[in-house]
């Protein structure tokens, strides 16, 4: 490459904006006619977009001891890099470049109507738009499985994602929230944001509130502060809620008590063997001490819920599952492993419990109880229960597990010692364990952990593996 030491510098100057009009224009025009000069063009805009890429990461490397540093600062930049680099830099370059100096014929720009500013513990996945802190966001949707992010409206608005939360952007004002837990806070030039969901629309007046929606098809709005309007009701009315209220809608979306096909015992590698609940005569269920006697066996979900605040007793929940294991052997197993699937309940949000939620798994020791019925069992009924909490003469604490806040997205094991040992004591072919929350909250509308009951039209029903 035969170029001198005088275009070299027109490039570096045009790069940092600081080649007047008139240069730049002849800069451009010597481009497009020295193939030299254009491959000497290519090479610095993509030196100048990686280092600016890189910055940060690049300071240790340049960190030259004094010993070896030079005694004359160098004038010139590193022009050899290695082979590789080059090879998959050199289409962005050509486009790059062309950008650089033909702007007005690049491809006009998305809108930008949003940063994301914050992220903690998150994993993403089925996003379409970047999910690094410090993005800057058009429209399209963000999918958050484990964690906690925060987006900033160029409205003003800000918006934090609870996992697992899936979010649709549309505008600066405006955003879907398909699936999940998500909080808005939204100062004065933002007024009139909005968020929908599959059942409700919510429009913000001055304030912060929470919206969720749940996988079985529910939506629910709690005001912190201010007043939000909801419209989109069945009805067609247009509610207002102000500080301190909430709002509840069920779609319909899923119907309750629709018995899924049962389940097969599946054998898996290394000798495993995993049962849902929907094999044989297994069952899941869920009972809520405010239920008024209304069972709650058959809904898609099993929620679990504990709170010592007066005003969300009503609401606290436990669950129990049963497994059908009439056809194992089960005197033989030496490890056993409970799988849940979270999935969003619609109710609460993650900011108002602590960081970690600790739950206990009990085993039922009466094997009468193994008998329940998912259309009749209440919270007064609940097999090993009293209104107080686990009764010791009926159940036997086998495991814990924890979930800390934002992080229910992925499948969660149970495993222990104990929970083999109550295997192999059985001695009808079922076993029963009830899943309580032992963590309160720190507000009644904190949120109620969910998973998906074999009755869940998409999400992998409860599973039992043994080996």
């Amino acid at each position: 490459m035969n170029t001198s030491d005088s275009s070299l510098d027109r490039i570096q100057r045009a790069l940092e904006g600081l080649l007047p009009p008139e240069e730049h224009e002849a800069l451009k025009a010597d481009v497009i006619r020295d193939a030299n000069l254009r491959a000497l063009y290519v090479e610095q805009v993509w030196l100048h977009s990686t280092l600016r890429a890189q910055s940060e990461s690049l300071v240790g490397l340049l960190d030259i001891p004094e010993d070896n540093a030079p005694t004359q600062a160098a004038t010139k930049p590193l022009r050899r890099w290695p082979i590789a680099l080059w090879s998959a830099a050199a289409a962005a370059c050509v486009t790059l470049a062309a950008s650089v100096l033909m702007p007005g014929k690049s491809s006009p720009a998305l809108p930008l109507v949003a940063t994301l500013i914050q992220a903690e513990n998150c994993r993403w996945a089925g996003s379409d738009l970047p999910t690094a802190v410090d993005s800057q966001l058009g429209t399209g949707k963000l999918a958050l499985v484990e964690g906690i992010a925060t987006l900033k409206f160029k409205s003003g608005a800000t918006v934090t994602m609870e996992a697992p939360t899936t979010l649709e952007i549309l505008t600066a004002m405006h955003c879907r929230l398909i699936e999940g837990t998500l909080t808005a806070e939204v100062p004065e030039p933002a007024h009139g944001f909005t968020i929908d969901t599959p059942d409700i629309q919510v429009v913000d007046l001055g304030t912060k509130f929470g919206v969720t929606a749940g996988s079985a098809g529910n939506s629910q709005v709690r005001v912190f502060e201010g007043e939000v309007e909801i419209g989109g009701l069945k009805d067609g009315k247009i509610k207002r809620l102000t500080e301190g209220k909430g709002l509840h809608v069920g779609s319909g979306n899923t119907l309750l008590g629709q018995e899924p096909t049962r389940g097969e015992a599946v054998q898996e590698a290394g000798g495993w063997t995993a049962i849902p609940t929907s094999f044989g005569r297994g069952k899941d269920g869920y009972a809520r001490r405010g239920d008024n006697g209304a069972p709650m066996g058959t809904h898609p979900l099993i929620i679990v819920k504990h709170t010592d605040l007066a005003p969300g007793m009503k609401n606290e929940r436990r669950a129990i599952l049963t497994f059908d294991l009439s056809q194992i052997p089960t005197d033989r197993i030496e490890e056993a492993q409970i799988v849940l699937d979270p999935e969003p309940s619609g109710f609460g949000f993650s900011a108002l419990v602590p960081d970690e939620s600790r739950f206990s798994v009990y085993g039922v020791t009466d094997e009468k109880l193994d008998a329940w019925d998912e259309k009749q069992m209440t919270w007064a009924s609940m097999p090993g229960c009293n209104d107080a909490g686990p009764d010791a003469d009926k159940l036997r604490k086998l495991s814990e597990f924890w979930i800390p806040r934002g992080g229910s997205g992925g499948p969660l094991t149970v495993r222990g010692d104990e929970l083999a040992k109550f295997i192999r004591e059985d001695t009808n072919g079922f076993v029963s364990f009830v899943i309580v929350r032992e963590t309160g909250e720190t507000d009644p509308s904190g949120l109620a952990h969910a998973f998906a009951a074999k009755e869940h039209p998409t999400a992998r029903a409860p599973l039992l593996r043994l080996k």
